[in-house]
């Protein structure tokens, strides 16, 4: 089978790998029908993930068709059209049994295009396949499902939920990427009173306002003081939900937050970032980092098929799968091709 593998910083390949095979009882073989890019893959390809092994199949995202399964598979069959999730969980360990997949220590948390192969490829191998995969309802699309697999429950999980956003509330979402126009489009499900979004591309500036943001400002626009006039009494926003991954972006948020206010840090870090605890020692602020669970990924599969969850305008470039290494200069130069999240699908 084709897929793209990971050969060191910067360089990434298309081509002939074995085929993916059941393992182990309680693994399934998916048959990719589509599927996508992420930023964690750009900060893997940039050296920033060292535990990802040369020849290691990238992606954790994707959509597609279960072709055979082990003997310990009970809740998917083959011919299910299923969404695979970018956190694999065993279902058994004391963090799976609190539903803290992410921490899995029974093997699973966030494996695939990282400890085990990835799904950007013909084929995937899914361990857990029963607490792994989502079987897809028949009004949900490929596309709309593939914004499950980790963009939509990461910004609502550890950006919305883990910053405890309330009606009313004034929220800085630092970053216009997928997940933070993600985190744009989750935050409305709590009605804050105003969303705030910071990047320095126009065209991605435009797209969280067409999500719902109220108001969209450069990096040079956003000083932590231009953040706080914007809140009732200047003293800062409720929420800071940072999405980018860099030294600069959480620095703005922590600088920003009001006292009693969070800062949940959702970017992929691969640098050390400065925390002024001389500061916020005595502001009561809550500060929180995390990986996606996925827990809340049954919920927003129901909300998708039911109508309330619209996705449409974050994918922006669709590719064939064979045109994996097009679909990364494209996602990876977001500025000059306007890329928001780029779909690949089997032809």
């Amino acid at each position: 089978m084709k897929a793209l593998t990971y050969h060191g910083p910067g360089r990434r390949v298309w081509d002939e790998v074995p085929d993916a095979v059941v393992r182990d009882p309680e693994d399934a073989v998916v048959r990719v029908d589509a599927v996508t890019i992420c930023g964690t893959d750009l900060h893997i390809l940039k050296g920033d993930v060292p535990e990802v092994e040369v020849g290691r199949i990238l992606g954790h995202e994707a959509v597609g068709t279960v072709v055979s399964v082990g003997d310990g598979v009970r809740t998917v069959a083959v011919g299910d059209r299923v969404l695979v999730s970018c956190i694999s969980a065993c279902g058994r360990c004391a963090y799976c049994r609190t539903g803290a997949f992410g921490q899995c220590t029974g093997g699973g948390g966030w494996i695939l295009g990282h400890l085990v192969d990835g799904a950007q490829a013909e084929y995937v191998r899914t361990p857990f396949a029963d607490n792994s995969l989502h079987k897809l309802p028949e009004p949900v699309t490929n596309e709309s499902a593939l914004l499950l697999a980790d963009i939509l429950p990461t910004s609502f999980e550890v950006g919305v939920l883990n910053g405890q956003v309330k009606p009313g509330d004034t929220v800085v979402i630092v970053g216009a990427g997928p997940i933070g126009l993600a985190a744009v489009m989750t935050a409305q499900l709590y009605s804050p009173g105003r969303i705030v979004v910071v990047d320095p591309a126009a065209s991605r500036r435009d797209a969280a306002k067409r999500l719902g943001a109220d108001l969209a400002l450069s990096a040079a626009e956003a000083t932590p003081e231009a953040l706080r006039e914007l809140t009732r009494d200047g003293l800062g926003v409720d929420v800071a939900i940072e999405a980018v991954g860099i030294p600069e972006t959480f620095e703005l948020c922590a600088a920003a937050v009001r006292p009693g206010g969070h800062v949940a840090n959702v970017g992929v870090h691969g640098r050390p970032a400065v925390l002024h605890l001389e500061d916020l020692w005595i502001r009561d602020v809550t500060l929180t980092t995390g990986l996606v669970d996925t827990r809340t990924t049954p919920m927003l599969l129901e909300m998708l098929a039911a109508g309330r969850l619209n996705t449409e305008g974050l994918v922006t470039h669709r590719f064939g799968l064979d045109e994996m290494q097009e679909a990364y200069d494209v996602f990876a130069d977001a500025e000059g091709s306007g890329a928001l999240k780029v779909a690949l699908f089997r032809t």
